[in-house]
């Protein structure tokens, strides 16, 4: 019986995989339990997959999983945690930015009781300030908008009960953040911490297109409070064009002769009107996207190779 799964999505990562597959084989083996490395490789352009097919050749621990194109790191780790048979699932990208010796502790912590161990940033490494800035501002911004208490300053590298695991998998919607679902299941969950190191080799898949697609499915998948926002700023408007219709009526008949006639006035409020209505349209739009995907009831992913035994 496998005792640990360790779940490893990559994207162009040739340059970490040797070293990453022998780090996690260390520690793996101070642990001392049965244990799997599954490697989801999510469409990539370099030798990843070759890579991967040789440590499965040669490591029977080794399974891997190429998916048919890229589908992004959510649903690779969804696919990883589909394949996963171990009583204790970790989650570490393949970068070595999350050191692979954490999970002794995290494992040890996970054994006195609780469900979820999650790596909690002490500080980021290699990063500049503007994505240390935008992380931190939107994780206490999600953190603030949710009925539910989502850990700050953390990313996916965590080790799972495999009740939390089963219970992730109830959950069908499209548009993954797995962090966020997997502090609105609950249980017990508590954290480790660490210094975030630099990426050992290659260049982050996450561009700023790709943070601000994985923020909006943050926000959307677990709070009403843009949609809020949005009444609560028609309300405003409307009440400001409402005093603004009176003045401009108190001025027409009390003060005709300084009343004069101008298009930038009423330039500046339809601009005004238009910006809040595009805005407006926009938020609701993102939630009616993701209403639809979900109603598709799409495969997450398709499998175009792999070596593990059962179906995924």
């Amino acid at each position: 019986m496998i005792e640990i799964s360790v779940i490893v999505p990559t994207y162009n990562e040739e340059g970490n995989l040797d070293l990453l597959h022998t780090r996690l084989s260390e520690v793996m083996q101070r642990i001392g339990q049965p244990y799997e490395l599954i490697f989801i490789n999510d469409g990539s352009k370099d030798r990843t997959l070759e890579l991967e097919r040789a440590l499965a050749q040669k490591d029977p621990c080794v399974k891997y999983i190429d998916l048919s194109r890229n589908f992004g790191h959510q649903i690779a780790v969804s696919a990883g945690l589909d394949a996963a048979r171990g009583q204790a699932i970790v989650i570490i990208d393949a970068d070595l930015q999350d050191p692979p010796e954490l999970i002794i502790d995290m494992y040890a912590k996970l054994r006195t009781g609780f469900h979820v161990v999650y790596a909690k940033r002490k500080a980021r490494q290699g990063e500049n300030f503007m994505k240390k800035f935008t992380a931190k501002l939107f994780y206490r911004l999600l953190s603030r908008i949710t009925s539910f208490s989502i850990p700050v300053d953390t990313g996916d590298f965590r080790i799972m009960d495999k009740k939390v695991v089963d219970a992730l998998k109830q959950m069908p919607e499209s548009n993954k953040f797995l962090r966020g679902q997997i502090a609105w299941i609950g249980f017990n969950q508590t954290f480790v911490e660490y210094d975030r190191q630099q990426r050992h080799a290659g260049t982050t898949g996450y561009t700023y297109k790709k943070m601000i697609n994985f923020a909006l499915n943050g926000i959307t998948a677990f709070s009403n409070a843009p949609i809020k926002w949005v009444t609560m700023a028609g309300f405003m408007v409307s009440v400001v064009a409402f005093l603004m219709i009176i003045m401009s009526f108190v001025v027409r008949i009390f003060y005709a002769h300084l009343s004069e006639p101008g298009w930038a006035s009423i330039m500046v409020g339809m601009m005004f009107l238009g910006g809040v209505q595009l805005i407006s349209l926009g938020i609701i739009g993102e939630y009616i996207s993701r209403i639809n995907s979900d109603v598709k009831r799409r495969p997450l992913y398709f499998v175009k190779e792999t070596n593990v035994s059962s179906e995924i």
